[in-house]
Formats: C-alpha cells, sequence, structure tokens
C-alpha cells in the first residue's frame, strides 16, 4: 500500500483501495484502507503551496546565495529588494489532497507548485529595504520593458536616492543580480 501511496500522492482512497484490491484474492474495503494508512503514518491532508521555479531561475538564486553567504546583516542593510506580483481577485477553487506522513509535508512529491495566473486580478510592484516600505505602484497593464523602465525612473531612483545618499545601497530586483544604485 506504501509504493500506491508514493506512486500517486494524489490518490482519493477510492482509487486506493481499487489499485490495491486488483492483485488480491480477497478485497478490502476503504476503511480497512484507511486504518491501514494511518497506522503506517499516512494522513490525507491539503498540500503546502509553493512557487514554481525554473531551473534557470533556481540556478541564479543558488548562484546569488554562494555570492552572498558571507554578507552580514550590516550588508543586507544596505539592500532594497523589489517585485511584481498578482493578486487574484476571483476565487477558484480547485482543492487538492495528498497522502504524506508528518515529516514529508515539504517533499517535493507533496507539493502543489502554483504559477502567476490571469485573470480578474490586479498587479503591482513594490520595494522595500530594512530601514521602510517604498512604494507600491499598481500596474494597469502588462509590465513590459518600457514600463519597467518608467517604473524604475519614478520610484526607485527618488527611493534609494532618499535611503542610501552616499550611494552605498543596492538593488535587487527579483531574480536578477545586486546592482549598485
Amino acid at each position: 500500500m506504501g509504493r500506491l501511496i508514493q506512486a500517486d500522492r494524489r490518490a482519493t482512497l477510492t482509487e486506493i483501495t481499487t489499485r490495491y484490491n486488483r492483485g488480491m484474492q480477497q478485497s478490502i474495503c476503504e476503511t480497512t484502507t484507511r486504518t491501514t494508512l494511518r497506522q503506517m503514518g499516512y494522513n490525507s491532508r491539503r498540500p503546502h503551496r509553493v512557487p514554481l521555479i525554473s531551473t534557470t531561475n533556481r540556478k541564479k538564486r543558488l548562484q546569488f546565495a554562494r555570492a552572498h553567504q558571507n554578507w552580514t546583516v550590516e550588508d543586507w542593510k544596505n539592500v532594497a529588494w523589489s517585485d511584481e506580483s498578482r493578486f487574484l481577485l476571483r476565487h477558484s477553487d480547485g482543492r487538492v489532497r495528498i497522502w504524506c506522513k508528518q515529516n514529508e509535508n515539504m517533499d517535493p512529491s507533496c507539493l502543489v507548485t502554483t504559477v502567476q495566473a490571469g485573470g480578474g486580478g490586479v498587479m503591482v510592484w513594490g520595494m522595500f529595504s530594512w530601514h521602510t516600505l517604498g512604494p507600491l505602484v499598481p500596474i494597469g497593464h502588462c509590465l513590459n520593458a518600457m514600463a519597467y523602465q518608467s517604473i524604475v525612473s519614478d520610484h526607485v531612483h527618488p527611493f534609494m536616492t532618499t535611503m542610501y545618499p552616499s550611494s552605498d545601497g543596492y538593488f535587487q530586483q527579483d531574480n536578477a543580480p545586486c546592482h549598485k544604485a
């Protein structure tokens, strides 16, 4: 039964019972399946949702972490971070349940990846530093290169000039390398 769970974490109790009974002379009921799974340490639960990260971005993030692993808290105080996000206004209930043991909740086979999706929502760009929050800018259209340049000139430069007047601050955008402001 454990192999059935490992092969398909999203299988329902009915599906697990049916698959198990295929190779057996005596069949078991769903109650027996549930009891057996619980004795094995499995419970049905909602999976953790994690962002989908491409292989390229995963490598860039690891490279960034290695390049800055020896920075002190004082070094990090001179970095301003920014990113954009879409917040969906409509709620779509795509509930998924998985079978996993308590200590497996962050195992890749127990996670559901998410992506930013279209639909009714609002997109915003914002930035923050150790010292303060920066502007939160609503984006009424897609964020192309020209719109991004406008945000940088209208919001990033004034923020960095105010927060780091001696030009000792760094600006970090999502997966891009750190840039001296």
